[in-house]
């Protein structure tokens, strides 16, 4: 009760509760208020500015921009939500066992964290992607799958603080096992940072989601994303500026309010971080 307190206290990040439940909400029942298919062509209405007709205008191929992009809100929440939860996954693990167990183990994981940090994570997915069949699949467990090392290295930091409290060492004289002091005891008293590293790492997911698609090696046209439509625009920005002006502010618009909503979940869980 008192987290919710301090969350709606701070007005930035009610700010950004409001857009994340917005644009969730959006992708939830865009089957409903989507005005048009977004792949019906109209050639009648080709590169139409907004209008009555068309809010946001049309594409190259008269296809409607609103119903494009909200078709392409469900796709990049997806991929971020399903990128951030394989990464979490994946570093509560590995957090857990290397911080609780200690010694080789921890050697182990730490020195594989470090290698991995060693890449820069998107050149990281280009490499990998290059190798892959461009599919919304591919890049979800992509992304995943190169972003748990900041979660393992939260978790571990708060494994060796917690695994020396008195109620851990309480458990281990009981003879409970370590497998249910790690997952029923420590973890879930070690799992605040990992609330703030996920609903931040969402941002960036989507952030990398609407780079690769407008590189061309993320989501494939038909299908709509918010980085393929930029991709469009950027062909013709001299004469219809609403394909790269609209998905470009529903991008910032949608990493600034998970970023908010962040730093506020952060702030409402130990509120001595703000500063």
């Amino acid at each position: 009760m008192e987290f919710w307190s301090r969350l709606f206290r701070d007005k930035l990040a009610v700010i950004g509760l409001i857009i994340v439940l917005s644009f969730f909400l959006l992708s939830i029942f865009t089957p409903l208020i989507s005005p048009y298919d977004p792949n019906l062509i109209d050639v009648d209405n080709i590169l139409a500015p907004p209008s009555t007709a068309h809010l946001l205008g049309t594409d190259d191929l008269g296809r409607d921009l609103l119903s494009r992009m909200l078709f392409g809100a469900g796709i990049s929440l997806k991929v971020g939500f399903v990128a951030v939860g394989i990464a979490v996954i994946i570093g509560v693990i590995l957090g857990s066992v290397s911080g609780y167990y200690g010694g080789w183990i921890d050697i182990i994981i730490m020195r594989l964290v470090d290698i991995m940090l060693c890449f820069p994570s998107f050149f990281l997915i280009l490499a990998v992607i290059a190798f892959m069949e461009p599919s919304i699949f591919n890049i979800m467990a992509v992304i995943g799958f190169t972003s748990w090392m900041g979660i393992t290295r939260l978790v571990r930091a708060e494994f060796l603080t917690l695994k020396e409290r008195d109620f851990v060492l309480a458990e281990k004289t009981m003879g409970a096992s370590s497998l249910r002091i790690i997952f029923i005891h420590v973890l879930p008293n070690a799992m605040a940072p990992v609330l703030v590293s996920a609903t931040l790492g969402v941002a960036s997911a989507v952030l990398v989601e609407s780079a690769l698609s407008f590189l061309g090696i993320g989501v494939q046209p038909p299908t709509p994303s918010w980085g393929n439509i930029l991709t469009q625009g950027q062909n013709v920005l001299g004469i219809a500026w609403w394909l790269s002006f609209f998905p470009g502010m529903a991008i910032l618009i949608t990493v600034l309010g998970y970023n908010l909503l962040g730093e506020g979940i952060r702030d409402a869980i130990d509120p001595r971080l703000k500063g």
